[in-house]
């Protein structure tokens, strides 16, 4: 199999992963980052389902056992950053950032370009104390952050599907080990909030799986949210997924909010493919030369 699908498989196992310890009603019981900042819950990579496991498989009556590939999971993360390679400024972070946002093409064929696409400049969403979201000041720690919003267009059968992606590029590493343990709280203090106008999530729950747990092998650290959508353009409540991965000093982030028609598979499997590409792309940015 070729390193992409690898990647591919082992982002949707950990999504996967992540999806059954939240719909299982895990709030933050696990979590944390890889750089263990203080504040964080306790790793999930340590539970137990409490389901009784079943009796080993009798070994074949004769024959050598069949040939299969090796499934064994990385020890490390396939990364290696390059100080060189690091943003030094705003206009090299703004660079970098648009290099490895996703659009349209990352999410999937039936995805087009939402306008408007690409955040302002300085654009920076902030959980009020009322947990609505609204624009804030970009802290001095990020050195630039975009979102590019796409969408599967509305059509006899299905109302529009509204996705988005965000690459927050940071100073430091450190940095972006803070956004991610904020970002894990954010559900923990507002498990109900405000997206926009006519846009509310509710029933919102968090979990962090640094490298090695949770089924995370694909990034340095990764977190996800889900919860109930509401839209005042349909009636009932849809799926709501955000997923968010660090490598080195930048953030990726793909977010889904599900709409009628359209099936969690299908869903679930154009966010990874965002994230995939998007932590991939980081990667590629920020390491050194092979």
């Amino acid at each position: 199999m070729a390193d992409s699908g690898r990647r591919l498989l082992r982002a949707c196992g950990a999504l996967s992963a992540a999806a059954l310890v939240l719909v299982a009603g895990c709030s933050g019981e696990g979590g944390g980052t890889a750089g263990g900042t203080a504040g964080k819950p306790p790793s999930a990579g340590t539970g137990t389902t409490g389901a009784s496991s079943p009796p080993p498989a009798e070994p074949p009556a004769s024959g050598p056992p069949a040939s299969e590939p090796s499934t064994a999971a990385p020890s490390a993360l396939d990364f290696t950053p390059d100080p060189g390679r690091a943003p030094k400024n705003a206009a090299e972070a703004r660079r970098m950032a648009l290099a490895i946002v996703a659009g349209p093409e990352a999410w999937g064929a039936d995805y087009v370009k939402r306008s408007p696409h690409l955040s302002p400049d300085g654009y920076w969403p902030v959980l009020g104390g009322d947990c609505t979201w609204r624009a804030g000041t970009r802290p001095a720690t990020v050195l630039h952050s975009v979102t590019a919003r796409s969408e599967v267009p509305a059509s006899a059968e299905r109302a529009a599907l509204r996705v988005a992606a965000t690459v927050t590029v940071h100073r430091t590493e450190t940095d972006a080990d803070w956004e991610m343990a904020r970002t894990l709280e954010e559900a923990l203090r507002c498990p109900a909030q405000t997206l926009s106008p006519g846009e509310r999530v509710t029933a919102l729950r968090s979990i962090g799986s640094p490298f090695g747990t949770g089924g995370n092998f694909t990034a340095t650290d990764s977190l996800g949210e889900m919860g109930t959508y509401h839209s005042a353009a349909f009636k009932g409540g849809q799926k709501y997924a955000w997923f968010q991965s660090r490598v080195g000093q930048v953030t990726v982030a793909a977010v889904v909010k599900g709409a009628p028609g359209h099936g969690e598979q299908e869903v679930d499997h154009a966010q990874v493919q965002a994230l995939v590409a998007m932590t991939d792309r980081a990667k590629a940015q920020l390491e050194a030369p092979q």
